[in-house]
């Protein structure tokens, strides 16, 4: 398996005396449907997964493999939600920002300092540093992005028996072509964001 181990940005505050070194990314930002999810990691300073990288950038198969992995290997991981109703509430920026908040607040041992994929963030329980493709440049953050992909690719798989007529577990909510059609046959469900662009004609 190819990948990376780059714990470049974890190392530095290692060896600045932190151990807690918590890495974070969140999934499911652009779709038309579902929650949009975050996890985040703490790994022991002599971790190693090989081939662990970008959740993206693995296969389903692979990604399933990693999640495993990455929960067994883990000083700590916490997995959180923001469902559709509440990121219609406060958009989904704020959504996001909510739902790493709550995944860093569920970390055992508490951080003491979290990397954060992304440019923007706000209200964590502790500091932060922001990197910019974070999943491709931190095993921790990469890590954090698997936990996140796979959690809510499984949840969009559970609602797709209950709204089989969506084919959620095909396109897990995004904004495809099938979506759309789908969308335009049967109109929005529950799990649809309505304060996003559920329909090409609006």
């Amino acid at each position: 398996m190819c990948g990376f181990d780059n714990l470049e940005y974890e190392k530095k505050y290692w060896e600045n005396g932190f151990v807690y070194v918590a890495g974070a990314d969140e999934a499911g930002r652009g779709p038309l449907a579902g929650p949009v999810y975050a996890a985040a990691v703490i790994f022991p300073k002599d971790i190693q997964i090989d081939g662990l990288t970008d959740s993206k950038k693995l296969s389903e198969k692979k990604r399933d493999y990693y999640f495993d992995v990455i929960k067994e290997k883990a000083t700590a991981y916490s997995i959180a939600s923001v469902d559709e109703k509440i990121i219609d509430e406060i958009n989904i920026l704020n959504a996001a920002h909510l739902a790493f908040k709550k995944a860093v607040e569920g970390l055992n041992p508490a951080p003491e300092l979290a990397l954060i994929d992304g440019n923007s963030m706000k209200n964590l329980p502790c500091p932060f540093e922001l990197i910019v493709k974070g999943d491709q440049k931190s095993l921790t953050v990469a890590a954090a992005s698997v936990l996140a992909k796979v959690s809510r690719d499984r949840f969009m798989d559970k609602i797709d028996k209950e709204y089989p007529q969506y084919m959620f577990s095909k396109h897990k909510g995004y904004g495809t072509k099938l979506h759309y059609e789908m969308l335009e046959k049967y109109g929005a469900c529950p799990y649809h964001r309505q304060s996003f662009r559920l329909f090409k004609n609006q």
